[in-house]
């Protein structure tokens, strides 16, 4: 049973999709689909390393070393508009017995409790795992709203951004349509 604290901050909090570029959005953090070596690479994970200033973040993130799947880091946003960058690991889909839900909701849930500890009010996802990681996009969805709408945090502003149209279709259908186009 939840706390009056945890309703309410469940209840204050906007869950929105939001189709476009995730490093040009106006939060106080930024979600990366980092790899574990947090090294860089393509996708969103290259857009954020060169949004931000590539080797100011590789350096930042050659400090922190690792992240685990499932787990997530922080680092400063550098060039973005964000303030920092939370970097977390998404599962890689391995046919859906490997524990690969588990894992990404967990990437949802130490993000938001990251942002805690930063003091973050809003954040921004990608979709994580559903590019190069191979997870189903409907699947990785469900889990993405579901743990975000259940998961207690003083974050007041989640938006899940969409690269593209189909995700943010997606997002749209399973939020009852709560939705921005910017």
């Amino acid at each position: 049973m939840a706390t009056n604290g945890e309703s309410k901050r469940r209840s204050d909090r906007r869950l929105t999709a939001v189709q476009g570029d995730i490093t040009k959005q106006q939060v106080d953090a930024v979600v990366n689909a980092a790899n574990s070596r947090l090294a860089g690479g393509g996708g969103v994970d290259g857009a954020i390393h060169r949004a931000a200033g590539a080797a100011q973040l590789r350096a930042a993130c050659a400090k922190i070393g690792r992240c685990d799947p499932g787990d997530a880091v922080a680092t400063s946003g550098f060039a973005l508009p964000a303030r920092w960058i939370i970097h977390t690991v998404g599962p890689v889909w391995r046919g859906g017995n490997a524990g690969e839900d588990a894992v990404l909701a967990s990437c949802y849930r130490r993000c938001l409790e990251v942002a805690d500890e930063l003091g973050a009010k809003s954040i921004a996802f990608p979709a994580i795992s559903t590019g190069a990681y191979g997870f189903p996009p409907d699947r990785a969805a469900r889990i993405a709203v579901t743990t975000l709408r259940n998961t207690p945090t003083q974050v007041t502003d989640v938006r899940l951004v969409a690269f593209d149209r189909d995700t943010f279709e997606l997002y749209k259908s399973l939020l009852g349509d709560p939705a921005d186009e910017g």
